[in-house]
């Protein structure tokens, strides 16, 4: 009796699971991205832009350098009187005159004070469970894989965006955030996609304009 031939597909299925072969998917036709405002970034995010229903992680070496001017363009077009935007524990206040400059209406932001990593994260997955933001922002001093699993689970169940601004030590750290851009200073602002969820990251860094530029 001769033996039955195997799929034509099982040795690539074998490489497929032995993670020895990438398996690609195409850029969907219709980007559903939310637009970063930053065309280069865009181009090379897989969804034409910031998830706009699950968590990115954004990496930074320090507080205050640009990483709201960052999200800004998108929050400007997000924020509405009936679905405000949330921040929770920023490390400073916003500026007004600067954030209404880009087009944010400050009448549209809410601003949460927590008093510890718990309460942030808490007051983040709240908000995002009730889907009545248009975008929540969160910056807790400390945040486990499990928390932040919590975080994206709760941006999918409310379909709202989430912001969580790290340091960059935590870079060599798996995250289920579906997006992680690390910031850069130095030799010049610039960022760094280190994950996104549905292609590789590019190999290249995004050039940013200098502030004030």
């Amino acid at each position: 009796m001769n033996p039955v031939a195997a799929p034509a597909d099982a040795s690539l299925t074998t490489l497929f699971d032995a993670r020895r072969l990438w398996r690609g998917r195409a850029r969907p036709t219709q980007a559903d991205g939310i637009p970063t405002g930053l065309a280069a970034l865009d181009d090379a995010l897989p969804q034409g832009g910031w998830p706009p229903t699950s968590l990115s992680e954004i990496l930074l070496p320090m507080d205050g350098v640009g990483e709201l001017q960052l999200v800004l363009p998108a929050l400007a077009t997000l924020a509405s009187r009936d679905r405000p935007v949330m921040l929770v524990t920023p490390p400073y206040l916003p500026g007004v005159a600067g954030w209404s400059a880009r087009g944010l209406d400050m009448r549209h932001v809410v601003i949460v004070q927590a008093a510890s990593s718990i309460e942030t994260l808490w007051a983040m997955e709240q908000s995002l469970r009730s889907a009545a933001c248009s975008a929540v922002l969160g910056w807790p001093p400390q945040a486990d894989d499990r928390a932040l699993r919590r975080l994206q689970v709760a941006a999918d169940t409310g379909q709202t965006p989430a912001f969580v601004f790290r340091d960059r030590r935590h870079v060599e750290h798996a995250s289920p955030a579906a997006l992680r851009i690390e910031l850069e200073t130095r030799p010049a602002p610039q960022l760094r996609v280190r994950k996104c969820r549905g292609a590789q990251p590019p190999a290249h860094p995004v050039p940013l304009p200098r502030r004030g530029a």
